[in-house]
């Protein structure tokens, strides 16, 4: 990003957006480039007016300028060969909330692009959020300033060791191996300078030393308040999910893949597989073992809240979560019903062209991607997708999850039964298996639950007739989506490999019609 930035002021683009939450770090670089290229560095916010940024500490020069207009006006009068820093200015310029208010700041913008493309002066604007009115489309560039590398992390390390030897004398004596500080700043990426600094001076006064699963647990707050992805615990393994015998082998032979003797042996990382299926056959579920079963961080990434409200928010919102995403891989990165995330930009707040541009940036993240993110994808709509989702390249691998087979639903049944502390050799399992055809692994889920319940209720135990009836109270989903079943397996049947190593089912109908 350094290298990105110096380029366009060297290229004199008059108007840059850095969206970015580091205002320090931004400013840092900033003072560097300016020294090379002999330029002063000007900033000014609506609280402190323009001031000095070359050094440090700011030093005031106009500090009654505080009006949007007035800086403008500052910033086009300045004879100096200059760099000029607006913080927090998109409340200015925000033309969909304010369109009355803003109507003259975009339009001095406007004038004053072509003023700045002619002379020395660069005009930078720095938010946290990214608000980039139509109208300026074709006048500022937007950089997204990248998360701190691990050099960034390592001066931030040293920064809070520094003060913390300062202020504590028990500390004084704290001395990291080189081994130890790797581990640290490695378990640290991902996170802002900030963030850093946060979590080690939490961890020096809880423990008197840098502790990485206090950073760990840190880290997954921070994803978790993030607006688009979510960090999940593994609570499942491979003995929870019932069926997909051929799916569990396939991943069975890649739980090393992440590993430098994977590496050595010439094997590639694993890229990802798209699971596309029968609703409640498993699909979530599976993803969730996966990352129990390989021991890795699970972060689910919903394609609903990429779509910002804002013109492009959207694309940022995306790029922002795979770089997450990257910097704490190896890791799986769960994608949840992915047609509905193209049906949501549809509709609403985002239109079909951010959608496109949307899927263009993580289809083209699919193929270029070099961090070892494995990618779980699912889908129970196959129509929905477009065609080059499915393209060689993007995934390792497609696999078609069906209702389950005879085998597999006593299987199920069991897993159910004893997850809820039943032991399933006092029930009569085949006969369950048997009556529950065209059931999906969710549905005999529900079925147990219920049955739970009118035991309760009767304060007993849980019998066989409760699951009985209750098999025969329920109407499984399977029935009443009997044709859109028969398409998907048909399309299954010459593009995807089945999960289950049962092979497909036969005849190409739902059991109950045979």
């Amino acid at each position: 990003m350094h290298a990105e930035l110096e380029t366009l002021i060297r290229a004199k683009y008059p108007i840059l957006y850095i969206w970015a939450t580091e205002e320090r770090r931004v400013e840092d670089v900033l003072r560097d480039i300016a020294a090379r290229r002999h330029k002063h560095l000007y900033g000014w916010s609506i609280t402190e007016g323009v001031f000095d940024l070359s050094t440090v500490k700011p030093v005031p020069v106009a500090p009654r300028v505080r009006e949007p207009l007035q800086v403008l006006d500052y910033v086009d009068s300045s004879d100096d060969a200059a760099i000029f820093v607006l913080k927090d200015f998109h409340p200015f310029i925000d033309s969909q909330r304010f369109p009355l208010e803003t109507a003259a700041t975009v339009r001095r913008l406007r004038d004053i692009a072509t003023t700045l493309k002619e002379s020395r002066k660069t005009l930078i604007l720095l938010s946290p959020v990214v608000v980039l009115p139509p109208e300026l489309e074709k006048d500022i560039t937007l950089l997204d300033f990248s998360l701190p590398t691990l050099d960034d992390l390592a001066a931030a390390l040293d920064r809070v060791l520094r003060s913390a030897r300062q202020q504590g004398s028990r500390l004084r004596a704290l001395h990291l191996s080189d081994e130890e500080r790797e581990a640290i700043l490695r378990a640290s990426s991902g996170l802002t300078c900030t963030e850093a600094e946060n979590v080690f001076a939490k961890s020096l006064v809880l423990t008197g030393t840098i502790d990485i699963d206090i950073i760990s647990r840190e880290k997954q707050h921070i994803i978790r308040k993030s607006r688009v992805l979510e960090y999940f615990e593994p609570n499942a393994d491979f003995s929870q999910v019932g069926g997909m015998g051929e799916l569990k082998e396939w991943l069975r032979k890649r739980a090393h893949a992440f590993s430098e003797r994977a590496r050595a042996f010439g094997l590639p990382e694993p890229r990802g597989l798209l699971l596309l299926g029968v609703q409640g056959s498993g699909k979530s579920l599976m993803a969730k073992a996966i990352a129990s079963q390989w021991h890795l961080p699970l972060l689910r990434l919903d394609m609903g809240r990429i779509f910002g409200e804002l013109v492009g928010a959207s694309e940022h919102n995306i790029r922002h979560a795979l770089r997450v995403a990257e910097s704490i891989a190896p890791c799986v990165l769960w994608l949840d019903e992915l047609e509905k995330g193209l049906a949501g930009a549809h509709g609403g707040r985002s239109d079909a062209g951010t959608a496109a541009r949307v899927f263009a940036t993580f289809l083209t993240w699919m193929q270029e991607k070099e961090a070892p993110v494995f990618v779980v994808a699912t889908s129970n709509d196959i129509r929905q997708l477009p065609p080059e989702t499915l393209r060689k390249g993007r995934f390792d691998e497609i696999f078609f999850v069906d209702l389950p087979t005879e085998e597999e639903r006593a299987e199920i049944w069991a897993i159910h039964l004893r997850k809820r502390n039943r032991n399933p050799d006092d029930f009569d399992i085949e006969r369950l298996a048997a009556d529950s055809a065209d059931f999906s692994g969710a549905e005999i889920e529900q079925v147990v639950i219920s049955a739970l319940y009118d035991a309760f209720d009767d304060g007993r135990d849980l019998q066989m007739h409760d699951l009985l009836r209750n098999l025969t109270n329920t109407v499984p989903l399977a029935h009443s989506m009997r044709d859109e079943i028969s398409r998907l397996r048909e399309w299954a049947r010459t593009n995807a490999r089945p999960a289950s190593s049962c092979g497909w089912l036969q005849p190409w109908e739902l059991v109950s019609e045979s």
